[in-house]
């Protein structure tokens, strides 16, 4: 994918997996469009890329209105062009709901508002890119959204990265004669910035490169065969 263009959603704070995600694509070479809420988080991390010799461009969107991500798309489209060779889906968040039966249903409408929509969301806005250049999606899951997985007290959280991968498989079904790849990674807890600080440093964790190396491989061209699967990290 050396040259490509390459999107890369929820690229924020500094720390966290989508700085390893960045920098993993732009060490291949890589053209990056960042994409976070927050203008100054972004315009950080990009500009730390642009300091390595790296060409990365920052954009702040509300991924979760899909207004604000069909302008996003256009703006990508006027600077960068129509044609999208990957879209990483990263943008999401992790809360406590507590079990069931005390749990509120604000809960579940901010784990699927800041999970699936803002997956959705792109996925939408940016599939004719894609399709231009039979391009891949990764999507972020969760551990605890696979058979098996932790759920108690977190079921909100769970069912939200659930519903990304239905939308997942939906996508590399849909896609699969326009050439359109869709996988998802589902890493346990990942050894970032944040994590390490509510959680400590003993806890299970898979490191920010191996999720960012197992990303890109699904986006590159020795995983042209691969779509609609989901790769367990940790």
């Amino acid at each position: 994918m050396g040259g490509r263009l390459a999107l890369i959603t929820g690229v924020g704070r500094a720390g966290q997996v989508g700085e390893s995600v960045a920098r993993a694509f732009a060490q291949r070479k890589n053209r990056l469009v960042l994409v976070s809420r927050d203008l100054a988080e972004v315009t950080a991390r990009a500009k730390a890329l642009e300091t390595a010799g790296f060409e990365a461009t920052p954009y702040a969107c509300d991924l979760a209105d899909p207004g604000a991500v069909q302008a996003l798309a256009d703006r990508v489209t006027q600077v960068h062009g129509d044609t999208l060779d990957a879209l990483v889906n990263l943008a999401g968040g992790f809360s406590l709901s507590g079990p069931v039966s005390e749990s509120s249903l604000d809960s579940w409408l901010q784990m699927s508002r800041i999970n699936v929509l803002t997956a959705f969301h792109s996925t939408r806005a940016f599939l004719p890119h894609l399709r231009r250049a039979r391009g891949a999606i990764v999507y972020f899951a969760s551990a605890v959204s696979l058979p098996g997985g932790a759920a108690s007290g977190v079921w909100a959280y769970a069912a939200a990265k659930g519903a990304v991968l239905s939308l997942m498989r939906s996508v590399a079904t849909e896609e699969l004669a326009e050439g359109v790849r869709a996988n998802a990674v589902a890493p346990v807890s990942i050894r970032t910035a944040a994590n390490l600080a509510v959680m400590g440093d003993t806890g299970h964790y898979v490191e920010r490169e191996d999720v960012a190396n197992a990303v890109w491989y699904l986006c590159s061209d020795g995983a042209r065969a691969v779509t609609g699967q989901v790769v367990r990290l940790g």
